[in-house]
């Protein structure tokens, strides 16, 4: 049984979707970041950095032992090599989307998140605000010209990649960012926003923080 450790935020909804793409059994198991639950000692003891998401594969390690992994795209890559889906097995499409998951995870990923604790603060500065979201928008402005040449962000097929980017861009409207200068982003957001298995994960990401 694969278990997942959450909460509602964009990193945490990267694996719920992949999940329902690929078909697997899951169950989630709400971590209250509010509460402070990451920062417990059982809790590290599963991911030291005392973040979410942590996937846990029931047996399936070595002599039977449980697999324990945090990060967002290790668990993508994981999960997809587990199903055999939505991550291309060799070639220059396999490393395509690899080159989209550093992508996401040097540039697309630190720009929202700089922004997204802008937007916590009570008084932010007008100027670093600003600055923030200028980051956003040349980031997306990179993901648009991707998506011009192709309908996905690693190419022709959709993949672990386009789950990734998509955790975050979810949330494009919390930090005040728009996608009305990238309509290529909207109208690949739209689409992965309709997709049976994309809603069903919201709904059940959502769910755990009510």
């Amino acid at each position: 049984m694969l278990e997942v450790l959450a909460f509602t935020t964009p990193n945490s909804l990267k694996v719920p979707i992949a999940l329902e793409e690929m078909g697997l059994d899951y169950r989630l198991i709400p971590v209250n970041l509010r509460q402070g639950e990451q920062k417990t000692e059982d809790f590290r003891g599963l991911n030291p950095n005392a973040k979410v998401p942590v996937l846990i594969d029931r047996h399936a390690g070595p002599g039977a032992q449980d697999v324990v992994l945090g990060e967002s795209a290790a668990i993508l890559v994981y999960l997809a090599e587990k199903s055999g889906k939505l991550l291309p097995k060799e070639g220059i499409q396999r490393g395509k989307v690899f080159e989209q998951l550093f992508f996401h995870a040097s540039g697309l990923s630190p720009a929202f998140l700089q922004a997204f604790y802008l937007t916590l603060q009570s008084s932010p500065d007008p100027e670093a605000k600003a600055r923030a979201l200028g980051e956003v928008d040349r980031v997306l402005g990179v993901l648009n010209h991707y998506l011009e040449l192709h309908p996905y962000v690693a190419g022709d097929a959709f993949s672990i990649a386009d789950i990734a980017h998509f955790g975050w861009i979810w949330r494009h409207q919390a930090i005040g960012a728009s996608l009305d200068k990238f309509p290529f982003v909207a109208r690949w957001y739209e689409e992965v926003s309709t997709r049976p298995a994309v809603v069903t994960a919201i709904k059940k990401t959502v769910a755990l923080a009510q």
